[in-house]
C-alpha cells in the first residue's frame, strides 16, 4: 500500500498490490510522469506535420509510427506495472524519475531522427533504453517480494534487458536494415508481457488501469487543442484568412470534443478481466494514441494550408486529418465499445468511419467530419441503452 502523505518509507518491500482495492486512483507521481511523456508526444507530432508540409508524407507517418512507439511503450509498462506493485518508497519515486528523464531525453532525439537525410537515432534510443533499464530494476525488486510472480517478474526483467542489447546494436546496422531491425524488434518488445504473463498474472487493478488510460487520453487530447487555439488566434487577428482560420478552429474543436466523447461514454474496465482481453485493449491503444496526436497536428497542418504556408494538395491536407480520425473511431469501437452500444449505435462507428475517409475528396473535408462526429455522438445519446458505472461495484477478478 502506499504510504500515508506525511511520511514517504526510505525502502518497503515491492508487495503486490490487491486487484480489491478500493477507490484506486491515479497518484500525484503518475500524472506527472503523464505530463512529461507528452512533451515526447508533442515532438512526434511537430515532426510528422514539418514531413507532411515538406511533401515526404509516407515518410513521415513511417516515422511518427516508429518513434511513436518507443513513446507508448515505455509509458504503458510503466502503467501496468504501478497498477501492480506500486510501493511508493524512495526507490520507486526516484526510478520513476529517472524514467520521466529518460522520456524528455527521448523527446530530444525526436527531430534528429525524423531527418530524411541523416535519421539520427542514437538520443532516442539513448533515452528509451534508460527508461527501459529502470523498469527492470522495478521488477528485480518484485521478484524478490513476490515469491508467487518471482518467475513472472524475472521473465520480464530478463526479456527486457535482452530486446535493449538490440535496441542498442540496431544503431550501427546499415541504413537498409532500419525497417525491418525495428518490426522485429518491436515485436519482440510487445511478445515479452505476453512470455512473462504466463507464468502467473500480475495483479493490476482493472479499474486504476481504465482510469490511466483515460487520463492519458485526456493529456494527447489536450495537445491537439493547441491546433485550434494557432487556428482561432490567426482567425481573430488575421484579415486576408479570417473566416477559413475561425472555420478550422471551429471544426477542429467539434472533432476533439467528440472523440472525447466517445472514448468516455462507456467504461471498458470490464475488457480487462483476462489476459489475452487485456493484452488486445492495452496493445490496442497505441493506434488511438497515435491517431489522437496525428489529429492535432492534421489540424496544424489544415491551418497552414489554408494561409499558403505549405504548398501540397488540398486532398492531402484533408488526409492529415480524416485518416487519423477515421482510424481512432475504428480502434475506439473494435476496443471497448462494439458490444456496450445498441445495434444502432455500434453499426453507426464504422459507417461514420468510412465517410469521414470519403469526405478527404470533397469540399471541406475537416468541416464534413466535424458534423459527421457530431451526428455520430448525437445517434449514441439518443439510442444508449444506460451508461456502464466509471468503477463497477466489484472489481472483475482476472483469469489467464
Amino acid at each position: 500500500m502506499p504510504a500515508s502523505p506525511d511520511r514517504i518509507p526510505w525502502r518497503r518491500p515491492m508487495a503486490p498490490r490487491s486487484r480489491d482495492e478500493r477507490h484506486r486512483a491515479s497518484t500525484p507521481l503518475e500524472c506527472l510522469f503523464d505530463l512529461c511523456f507528452v512533451v515526447a508526444v508533442s515532438r512526434a507530432g511537430i515532426s510528422i506535420e514539418e514531413q507532411i508540409g515538406q511533401g515526404h508524407p509516407g515518410a513521415g507517418v513511417l516515422s511518427y509510427a516508429m518513434i511513436f512507439f518507443a513513446i507508448w511503450w515505455a509509458w504503458m509498462n510503466f502503467t501496468w506495472f504501478a497498477s501492480a506493485y506500486d510501493n511508493d518508497d524512495v526507490p520507486y519515486r526516484i526510478s520513476v524519475l529517472v524514467q520521466i528523464a529518460g522520456s524528455l531525453v527521448l523527446a530530444a532525439g525526436v527531430t534528429p531522427a525524423f531527418d530524411p537525410e541523416h535519421r539520427d537515432f542514437t538520443v532516442l534510443v539513448i533515452g528509451y533504453v534508460v527508461m527501459r533499464l529502470a523498469t527492470v530494476s522495478n521488477w528485480l525488486r518484485a521478484a524478490r517480494s513476490d515469491p508467487e510472480r518471482r518467475m513472472t517478474a524475472l521473465r520480464y526483467a530478463g526479456g527486457i534487458v535482452v530486446v535493449q542489447v538490440g535496441w542498442v546494436a540496431r544503431l550501427w546496422l546499415p541504413e537498409s536494415w532500419g525497417l525491418g531491425s525495428f518490426v522485429l524488434l518491436a515485436l519482440l518488445e510487445m511478445a515479452v508481457p505476453a512470455w512473462a504473463e504466463r507464468t502467473a498474472v500480475t495483479p493490476y487493478h482493472p479499474s486504476h488501469i481504465a482510469e490511466r488510460y483515460g487520463l492519458f487520453t485526456v493529456i494527447v487530447l489536450g495537445e491537439s487543442v493547441t491546433a485550434v487555439v494557432v487556428a482561432l488566434e490567426a482567425g481573430i487577428h488575421e484579415t486576408d484568412h479570417k473566416a477559413a482560420m475561425i472555420g478550422v478552429a471551429t471544426a477542429g474543436i467539434l472533432i476533439l470534443f467528440s472523440m472525447w466523447w466517445v472514448y468516455f461514454d462507456k467504461s471498458a474496465h470490464d475488457a480487462l478481466n483476462n489476459l489475452n482481453s487485456s493484452l488486445l485493449w492495452g496493445y490496442g491503444h497505441y493506434l488511438i494514441f497515435a491517431s489522437i496526436a496525428a489529429v492535432g497536428a492534421g489540424l496544424n497542418i489544415a491551418v497552414e494550408y489554408d494561409r499558403h504556408e505549405i504548398h501540397i494538395s488540398g486532398w492531402a491536407s484533408g488526409l492529415a486529418v480524416t485518416v487519423p480520425v477515421t482510424l481512432y473511431l475504428v480502434v475506439v469501437w473494435a476496443l471497448h465499445l462494439r458490444h456496450r452500444h445498441t445495434p444502432v449505435a455500434s453499426m453507426a462507428f464504422p459507417v461514420v468511419a468510412v465517410l469521414v475517409l470519403a469526405s478527404t475528396f470533397f469540399g471541406a473535408p475537416i468541416h464534413i467530419t466535424a458534423v459527421l462526429m457530431i451526428i455520430l455522438v448525437a445517434i449514441t445519446v439518443t439510442t444508449s441503452r444506460g451508461r456502464s458505472p466509471v468503477v463497477g461495484p466489484t472489481i472483475p477478478s482476472v483469469r489467464r
